[in-house]
């Protein structure tokens, strides 16, 4: 297949994709853009107050940039299986003094509304969603705004759908992806899809064209997925030892520790699908953990953070795509430049 247009009109065909939970910082942002790529802000799991904030500070930097927002997309639990995890998991947490037991299910949308006003009084270029499709009166009114609208898709039937809600290109994510699956059914037990062949299938069921994410190794992936017809591919997890990336110290070792076996799909942590390297926390109470996010999410938060702040690589997530033994020290654009020197 032709390679298509890069859709964001970066030089490069290149994008750093949206790491929540800290991996993306301004400073990687503006290195990726400052070597050519399009970057994307994470605005998951921050308040409103924090997306306004980093919004303004890239703009010192330049404009060419996206948000990156999670749709509303809760999946309940009951409260009995709440509890029955976070009595399981209360073993792991006496570790960090913590007491699970006071802390109560919750279910938010991630200040959705809030996050999505910041973006229509201070419109960006691109917006980009994750875990489903915005409602139609918010597409209309990002549209409005004068931003794009991305929306990421797992499945051929979820690419249809985006285009038949108004979106103006596509995320395809390959399961070999790291972080969060951004399925819109969160029930549906993720599968083995390549991106190469998604994204194939994706372009010729809407005509979209089509950012790619999932197995970027190295440069041979990324021209791969050019050639499956992708206008520009992300990378995430390739930046997540870099010196501007902001994971912790615990995760950045982790990549490159060579007792770690591989990586997996797990939603121990989260209650919600996603791939990280295999630890004894996924080992130990994957086949027990309940769907329910973001409750699940906010029940071992602390837990996590703790372990993180401590060198503690088995009690954190570690999210991961499968290219993450070519993690590298060094710079954002030192990485931009590998995987797109040959283009």
């Amino acid at each position: 297949m032709a390679r298509s247009v890069n859709p964001l009109g970066s030089p490069l065909p290149l994008v750093a994709a949206p790491m929540a939970g800290g991996p993306t910082t301004v400073r990687l942002a503006a290195a990726a853009t400052e070597a050519g790529a399009f970057a994307f802000l994470a605005a998951g799991y921050k308040t409103p107050e924090a997306v306004a904030a980093e919004l303004a500070e890239l703009r010192g930097s330049t404009e060419a940039f996206g948000v990156n927002l999670f749709a509303p997309n809760v999946i309940p639990i009951g409260e009995a299986d709440y509890l029955r995890y976070a009595a399981r998991l209360q073993p792991e947490a006496d570790r960090y003094a913590l007491d699970l037991s006071a802390i109560p299910p919750r279910t938010d949308d991630d200040w959705w509304q809030d996050k999505l006003d910041v973006l229509l009084a201070d419109p960006v270029p691109v917006v980009s969603v994750t875990f489903g499709l915005p409602r139609p009166a918010d597409i209309t009114a990002l549209h409005r705004a004068g931003s794009r609208l991305l929306v990421t898709v797992t499945t051929v039937d979820e690419a249809r759908a985006a285009a038949e809600a108004g979106a103006d290109a596509l995320v395809v994510q390959g399961s070999d992806a790291g972080g969060h699956n951004g399925t819109h059914d969160p029930h549906r037990q993720i599968t083995p899809t390549r991106t190469d062949e998604l994204t194939r299938a994706a372009i010729a069921a809407t005509g979209l064209p089509v950012l790619a994410a999932g197995g970027v190794d190295g440069p041979r992936a990324v021209a791969a997925l050019l050639d499956a017809g992708a206008g520009a591919v992300a990378v995430g997890t390739l930046l997540l030892r870099t010196d501007e990336s902001g994971a912790s110290p615990t995760h950045q070792d982790a990549l490159a520790d060579p007792g770690f076996p591989g990586t997996v799909i797990t939603r121990a942590f989260t209650g919600r699908y996603a791939r990280g390297l295999r630890n004894r926390f996924i080992d130990a109470h994957e086949s027990q953990a309940p769907a329910g996010y973001p409750a699940i999410h906010h029940l071992t938060r602390d837990l996590r953070r703790a372990a993180a702040a401590a060198g503690d690589p088995h009690r954190v997530h570690l999210w991961a795509g499968t290219g993450y033994r070519n993690a590298r020290r060094g710079p954002v654009r030192a990485v931009v430049e590998s995987l797109t020197g040959g283009l």
